[in-house]
C-alpha cells in the first residue's frame, strides 16, 4: 500500500514535557491519528517518536511519503547523516557520540523494510496535517507539564470517515 504521513514532536521546554503525533492517510484516504508523549524529554525525540510510531503502523514493503518539519528528523536521511554516523561508529563529523541514538538505530530499521521518502514542510504554515500534528502534539505536552498525564501511553484516534480538507480531492491524485 501507499501512505501519506505527517508527523511532529513538541517538548515545554527543551528538555520538558514533550508530545509526538503523526497522522497516517493511505491510498482511499482513510486517515488515522496518533498521538503520545513524555513528561520529561526533548524536542528532537518527540521528531523522531513520532516518524516511528507512524512508520511502526504500516507493514514491511508499504511505500510512504514521510512529511515533517523537523530538518533534523528528514536531512538524517536525506543528507546521509545516518550512514555517515553508522560508518562513524556513531559518532558526528566532530567527533561527538550522535543523540537520540537507540531512536535513530530503531528508524533504521523501520526503513531498512519501507520504502520510505522523506519531505520537509514548513511548520506553522497552514498544511492542513502539519497544523493537525502540531495541535495533537503540543495538547499533548501541555496535558504532561500539568500532570494529567503521567504515564505516556499510546494514544490513538482512528476516522477513517473524516472528509478531505476543502479544496483537496486527494492526497493520491
Amino acid at each position: 500500500m501507499n501512505f501519506k504521513i505527517y508527523t511532529d514532536g513538541s517538548c515545554l521546554g527543551n528538555p520538558g514535557a514533550g508530545g509526538w503525533a503523526a497522522v497516517i492517510v493511505d491510498e482511499k484516504n482513510n486517515r488515522e491519528e496518533l498521538f503520545g508523549g513524555e513528561e520529561h524529554t526533548t524536542n528532537n525525540r518527540m521528531e523522531l517518536t513520532a516518524a516511528i510510531k507512524a512508520l511502526e503502523k504500516i507493514s514491511a514493503g508499504d511505500r510512504a511519503e514521510l512529511f515533517t518539519d523537523s530538518s533534523y528528523l528528514k536531512n538524517a536521511f536525506t543528507n546521509g547523516w545516518l550512514v555517515k554516523w553508522k560508518r562513524n561508529g556513531w559518532k558526528t563529523s566532530t567527533k561527538n557520540p550522535v543523540l537520540n541514538k537507540d531512536l535513530w538505530l530503531t528508524l533504521d530499521e523501520l526503513i531498512s523494510s519501507r520504502n520510505v521518502n522523506f519531505n520537509w514542510v514548513k511548520g506553522h504554515a497552514g498544511n492542513f496535517f502539519n497544523e493537525r500534528c502540531d495541535e495533537l502534539a503540543r495538547s499533548t505536552a501541555e496535558k504532561f507539564q500539568r500532570g494529567i498525564l503521567k504515564n505516556p501511553p499510546l494514544q490513538k484516534n482512528s476516522s477513517p470517515k473524516k472528509t478531505i480538507p476543502r479544496g483537496q480531492l486527494s492526497l493520491f491524485d
